[in-house]
């Protein structure tokens, strides 16, 4: 059987992941696998038609497909975006139309399965008979328990192709409307009160739905706000993997993304992305925005700020990219996530009063410093990242770890030894029958006694 491996890292023969493949490649010596570093490649594949079409009449003659890939912020790298772009963009679609498929990924399990979501949302769209996934950590190929699920993985994959299994749809195909936005005259009523509002696009077109979204947000305020279009910043490329920024935030590219993020991106208190829907997300373009920006690796750098999206597409068909839309702005960020507006109403008037709201709301919270409360997403996000910075990954991330131990992410409970003590205490003491009776019973009303309290005299 012939398998076709779409390899999604930029590192190409480097990738952590593809060891994995070679694993399952020796395991199952009777069956090929086919090799294709379509994300280190990207560029060629991009440039030289006929590269990219060898590549998919691989596929066409193959019996099943693997997605091999690394978690690049939350989803896959923006280079492997950009070649599932270039199979819609270039009618290329019906060579996985029916091909049995799986999903193969390493990380530290942070946001994996948003990532694997994506993926299974392509598959989808691409008519394939999407069979499994699996996430492993980057280390779990040194453990013994780990290959065996690997394998497992990889024979029932096979097993799946020879008997042409059932699978089922997980992501129905989005409708996208032709609804055309017809903006309502302007109100420039919104007063900045001296907070930098700023809009990015990845391309600003006046003539589509997101341009006259753009517009007619920006001519809420009295004052002017900044447009950036990613199209004019110097970006030579996506983020290699290349792990250099690690020491000291210096990112191995030589161009201007650095000095626009830290002097235009980062001065700004509130930020608006805005961007169409390309499937089952926004471009290849934006992906390489927030894959450069990790130069700042796994610090926030826009700490405090407020962000909002503007987005042209069935958004709500979409629940994975609206969270990871949400994730870019809590969990990643600790910025407050305020809104996700799209023209899926299909009403110009609901969108005119909506983007009106948007551009008050953000002035409002910057000016109080408002901040949304974190989620479990957002906590269990913090959590990893600590354990892993502080653990295995810190001499990787040295950045990272000056950061966090400066401001205190590194909140381990067994740092606080109060609370251990106190903790200890009470765990000897509720060994005796009667006080532990006693406890109990005050487990309900104690903590609203306590809580009522507060709510009742705090300022």
């Amino acid at each position: 059987m012939k398998i076709a491996v779409l390899c999604g890292s930029p590192k190409g023969e480097y990738s952590i992941t593809l060891q994995h493949v070679r694993y399952l490649a020796r395991k199952l010596p009777e069956h090929e696998f086919q090799l294709f570093y379509v994300a280190h490649d990207i560029k060629k594949l991009e440039k030289n038609r006929e590269a990219f079409d060898q590549v998919i009449q691989s596929v066409r003659e193959a019996d099943a497909v693997i997605w091999a890939f690394g978690l690049w912020v939350l989803v896959v790298s923006a280079q492997y975006m950009r070649f599932m772009e270039l199979i819609t963009e270039r009618g290329a679609t019906s060579a996985f139309d029916g091909k049995y498929t799986a999903a193969l990924s390493t990380s530290i399990h942070y946001y994996d399965h948003t990532a694997h979501n994506f993926v299974q949302g392509v598959c989808d769209d691409l008519g394939m008979n999407f069979v499994d996934s699996l996430s492993l950590d980057l280390r779990d190929l040194d453990k013994p328990e780990a290959r065996q699920q690997l394998l497992l993985f990889g024979r029932n994959f096979i097993s799946a192709i020879e008997n042409q299994a059932a699978t089922t749809r997980r992501f129905q195909p989005l409708k996208f409307s032709d609804f055309e936005y017809r903006p309502g005259p302007a109100k420039p009523s919104v007063e900045s009160l001296g907070k930098k509002v700023l809009v990015l696009t990845d391309k600003y077109d006046p003539e589509t739905n997101l341009g006259k979204m753009i517009d007619r947000f920006r001519s809420s305020f009295t004052q002017e706000v900044e447009l950036i279009d990613l199209r004019d910043i110097d970006i030579k490329g996506a983020c290699l993997g290349c792990m250099r920024c690690g020491y000291d935030y210096t990112c191995v590219y030589k161009d201007g993304f650095k000095e626009f993020y830290n002097k235009r991106v980062r001065a700004a208190d509130c930020i608006v992305f805005a961007g169409e829907m390309r499937g089952r997300y926004l471009s290849s373009l934006w992906k390489t925005f927030y894959d450069r920006a990790f130069f700042w690796n796994h610090t926030p750098s826009l700490t405090g700020k407020q962000l909002a999206y503007l987005v042209s597409g069935p958004i709500s068909q979409n629940a994975n990219l609206l969270q990871i839309l949400e994730a870019s702005s809590t969990a990643r960020q600790e910025a407050n996530h305020v809104d996700v507006l799209s023209d899926e109403c299909g009403n110009s008037a609901e969108l005119d009063r909506a983007l009106q709201g948007l551009a008050r709301k953000l002035i409002q919270f910057s000016v109080e410093g408002y901040q949304h409360p974190q989620n479990f997403l957002a906590v269990g996000g913090h959590k990893i990242f600590r354990d892993n910075i502080w653990g295995r990954l810190r001499i990787i991330w040295q950045a990272d770890h000056r950061h966090y131990k400066k401001t205190g992410y590194y909140d381990f409970p067994q740092q606080k030894y109060a609370l251990r003590l106190l903790m200890g205490l009470g765990m000897l003491v509720t060994k005796i029958p009667f006080v532990r009776k006693k406890f109990y019973d005050n487990m309900l009303t104690g903590p609203r006694r306590r809580m009522s309290k507060i709510a009742d005299t705090a300022d």
